[in-house]
């Protein structure tokens, strides 16, 4: 990569083009930019036809087309020779044409730059990529960013960094930024997105805990390279551990308390093997056994394993290749040996605790409102605040019903009475449940002043209910509201 006496006036050049996503997306047009979700250029080079060195860039490294050497110089002043002598860029007669990604990036607060190899695939152009392929932006790194509690922290840790997007993320909140990574490209790509976007990350090679050994965090972030794939199978560094089966988020899972501070975060994007005959909630169970964390895993999406071996073949660009069929055949036998009749895909967030830990694993496919870091961290606010705490004192405390909470009743019109009344959470994992009428009064009139007991001391007498029945009845249906965050 380019050296750093150089960044500046990369940062200076990139800056001056307006290279920003509001401006590139300006610049395209929907049209183009949703041709180029599906890895189309043809109407994004039509629409930079027209010069300027906004329109440079954005072909030079999004299109992957070649530009006249007098726009590559008026876009990037001066840069051109030590790019190319950076292997950034290759230079043939009037011809440049770009050898990495540079692509902006950011969110309402921040216009950033991710140096990473180009988008694979534009325009059916599939080949076998190269093992140490470092990825850009991709649906998992925002996931996990969305998923990452951004609560300001001390130390935190990006453990397998890639071209560096979760650490400068965690650069915004935390006073000290350590990312790891096993593959030499992914360093120097993850260095040189902290350096053109002024972050101070302290960039480390070793694999998964060994470059942190004997170290703690407050938070730490993780895309692990979690494909189950067969021993021997062609090795992508982002994506393949060559450890076997879901082992390596296992090892993530088993040490992941070793390196948290008390209270401290650990948050996984992952997926795991579900064996036949075994429930996947027993077998991340045993993960867990004996670890001072508490748990909340969350299984988004289950694929069949022919659908999960088309997905990992087209992503390493092994479509339609002379051994596909082979590669393919060979992947299942491997699955059916192991008993792996299925992979989950899904979200581990753990947290380090000297109390008695609390477990929530489950599946939810339903509707999730991005991004759900705040949900985590108050589910982690409620664990705190129900541990322990038997019927009697849950019902002594006030509540007040979660502020996004929604109520929706169905029935006849005209009726006294609704046939159902669901209650709908807006953010975060978007919860329904169906409740009856003491449970809706109950919500309804949780406004922090009355506590539990008391409201349903006053359902009872409204209702004509003995109030200790009541208080027994709807003692863990409270709990259960408040767990599933209806009640706050």
């Amino acid at each position: 990569m380019i050296d750093d006496q150089h960044v500046p006036t990369l940062r200076d050049a990139l800056t001056r083009a307006d290279f920003t996503v509001d401006a590139v997306y300006a610049l395209l047009g929907d049209d183009a930019h949703r041709a180029l979700g599906r890895n189309q250029t043809t109407p994004a080079v039509r629409a930079t036809r027209g010069g300027g060195d906004l329109a440079t860039l954005v072909r030079l490294f999004a299109l992957q087309v070649p530009v006249d050497r007098a726009r590559a110089d008026a876009a990037l002043p001066g840069l051109v020779e030590p790019l190319a002598a950076a292997d950034m860029l290759a230079v043939s007669g009037d011809e440049v044409r770009a050898l990495v990604d540079i692509r902006p990036y950011g969110d309402e607060d921040h216009d950033w730059w991710i140096v990473c190899d180009p988008t694979s695939g534009l325009d059916g152009r599939q080949a076998p990529m190269d093992p140490s392929y470092v990825l850009g932006i991709s649906e998992a790194s925002s996931s996990l960013a969305q998923l990452t509690i951004r609560r300001p922290v001390g130390r935190s840790l990006d453990l397998g960094t890639g071209c560096g997007v979760q650490a400068l993320h965690l650069a915004q909140h935390a006073s000290e930024v350590v990312a790891t990574d096993v593959n030499p490209r992914a360093l120097a790509m993850a260095r040189l997105t902290a350096a053109l976007n002024g972050a101070d990350i302290d960039v480390r090679d070793g694999s998964l805990f060994e470059p942190v050994a004997g170290e703690t965090f407050d938070l730490i972030a993780t895309n692990p390279p979690f494909v189950i794939s067969p021993p021997g199978s062609q090795v992508l560094v982002y994506r393949d551990s060559g450890m076997p089966g879901d082992s390596v988020v296992r090892h993530l899972v088993e040490n992941a308390a070793t390196h948290l501070n008390e209270g401290g975060w650990c948050q996984i994007l992952a997926n795991w093997a579900h064996h036949r005959g075994v429930d996947w909630q027993d077998d991340l169970g045993q993960w867990l056994e004996g670890q001072p964390l508490d748990a909340w895993i969350l299984q988004r999406e289950l694929v069949d394993p022919a659908a999960y071996v088309e997905m990992w073949l087209a992503d390493a660009g092994l479509a339609g290749t002379a051994d596909y069929v082979q590669r393919y055949d060979a992947w299942l036998d491997w699955f059916e040996a192991e008993g792996i009749e299925a992979v989950g895909f899904g979200w581990l967030s753990l947290r380090k605790t000297s109390k008695e830990p609390v477990r929530r694993l489950e599946e939810w496919t339903g509707e999730i409102a991005q991004p759900v870091g705040p949900a985590v961290a108050a589910w982690g606010d409620r664990v705190d605040a129900l541990r322990g705490i038997g019927d009697v004192e849950l019902l002594d405390r006030t509540f007040r019903q979660a502020i996004d909470l929604v109520q929706e009743t169905r029935g006849a019109a005209g009726a006294d009475d609704p046939e159902s009344i669901v209650i709908r959470l807006q953010h975060g994992v978007r919860r329904v449940r169906q409740v009856d009428t003491v449970e809706a009064g109950l919500v309804g009139a949780s406004d922090g002043d009355l506590t539990s007991g008391q409201i349903l001391d006053a359902l009872a007498s409204l209702l004509g209910r003995d109030a200790g029945e009541l208080r027994s009845t709807y003692a863990p249906v409270v709990r259960e509201l408040v767990e599933e965050g209806f009640l706050v």
